[in-house]
């Protein structure tokens, strides 16, 4: 299933997930457990010794945690990757947000105290196993443990020598839709789909937004119930702009960042007025299996803002996004697409670019001033 071997340590202080998680791992080729460790102090001691690719480490630990690890790996051992294991509360979703913004790769969540053994190893491999595959075949799995990898990479040999937007004319590919000739001037939203390694892109990237943009900016990041809020509260202590997780009804203002509801789906549908738009929460399907959707929030922004959006498809596995691209942009929008230098995974963008869609192709600390040229 995996390609070659890839080397894990097990890190966690419940003997039932070290064990059910060493299980799972034993089972998929192409995986070695090199150890297990209870706690972060015993995993540091092991780590020169055994040499991990990644560990799969429990948040809340005695002695040294998960974020007190994830800053020992910055400043130790850069090269070794972290999938958190995170619990489905306050606490544990406002450390996960500490941790993905230092590096982690990702999370997968506990089970729920209701779920029975199996379960609950089930439950834990099907959420593992996509994660494993995705930091295997990432170029840049291992090289985000910190706020500043991203902005410190050389330049990559796809970027111009002078650092100037990629066009599409650049990228190797055929379009499978037809250019738009109704783009209208100034875009009056942004919207932004993003997963794997978003919220350490949303915490680089949404702070170099001028606190006057003048449009409002809705997100989609996929993420659990709780875990969109603990984001959004974190996001909004670092920048200019109001960052809050999306209500129902609520509607839009300019210079907020609206983030959609772990667990549910968002839209936007027009307000009793006729004349301004509004947030629509829903529990509509998952779409790409997801739940928050890029592609359920894009299309419908695409109805709305004719000719008048930015948007931008940032880092993330799978290919949520592209079909809402594909309408967006017969309807006139500008569309952003982060580069696969800094994307710690890159499938998201990397459809969208291959067919011609993105307008303007940067790295992730560009971002911001492309679309604030899109607008102001």
């Amino acid at each position: 299933m995996l390609a070659k071997k890839l080397r894990v340590l097990v890190v966690d202080d419940t003997i039932v997930y070290r064990k059910a998680v060493s299980d799972i791992l034993a089972e998929i080729p192409g995986i070695e457990v090199v150890g297990i460790a209870h706690n972060g102090k015993i995993a540091m001691s092991k780590i020169s010794t055994l040499k991990p690719d990644l560990l799969t480490l429990d948040i809340e630990m005695p002695e040294m945690n998960g974020i007190e690890v994830l800053a020992a790996l910055q400043k130790d051992h850069p090269e070794v990757g972290a999938i958190m294991l995170s619990t489905l509360t306050a606490d544990g979703s406002d450390m996960t947000m500490k941790a993905l913004e230092l590096g982690a790769f990702d999370f997968i969540l506990k089970p729920q105290s209701s779920a029975n053994l199996q379960e609950g190893k089930n439950q834990i491999k099907d959420a593992l196993l996509p994660m494993l595959e995705a930091f295997r075949n990432s170029k840049n799995a291992t090289t985000f443990l910190g706020s500043k990898g991203i902005f410190n990479r050389a330049r990559s040999l796809s970027e111009p020598k002078s650092g100037s937007s990629l066009r599409p004319q650049a990228i190797t590919g055929t379009s499978t839709t037809p250019r738009s000739s109704i783009r209208r001037g100034k875009s009056e939203i942004v919207t932004i789909g993003i997963s794997t390694g978003g919220p350490n892109a949303l915490s680089q990237m949404l702070p170099l937004l001028p606190g006057d943009l003048g449009v409002p900016v809705i997100i989609v990041q996929h993420m659990p119930p709780i875990f969109t809020k603990s984001l959004a509260a974190s996001l909004n202590a670092k920048c200019a702009l109001t960052v809050k997780e999306a209500e129902e009804a609520e509607p839009l203002q300019a210079d907020t960042v609206y983030i959609a509801p772990g667990g549910k789906q968002m839209k936007l549908v027009a307000s009793p007025d006729g004349k301004n738009r509004m947030i629509k929460i829903t529990n509509d399907p998952p779409e790409n299996s997801c739940r928050p959707s890029v592609d359920y929030l894009f299309r419908s922004v695409a109805d709305y803002y004719v000719g008048r959006t930015t948007a931008v498809i940032m880092t993330g596995m799978g290919s949520d996004g592209t079909k809402g691209l594909q309408l967006l942009k017969q309807k006139g929008a500008l569309i952003i697409a982060q580069d696969e230098a800094t994307c710690v995974v890159y499938g998201m963008p990397k459809a969208p670019i291959q067919q011609g869609l993105a307008d303007i192709i940067v790295p992730l600390n560009k971002i911001a001033a492309e679309i604030t040229k899109s607008i102001k």
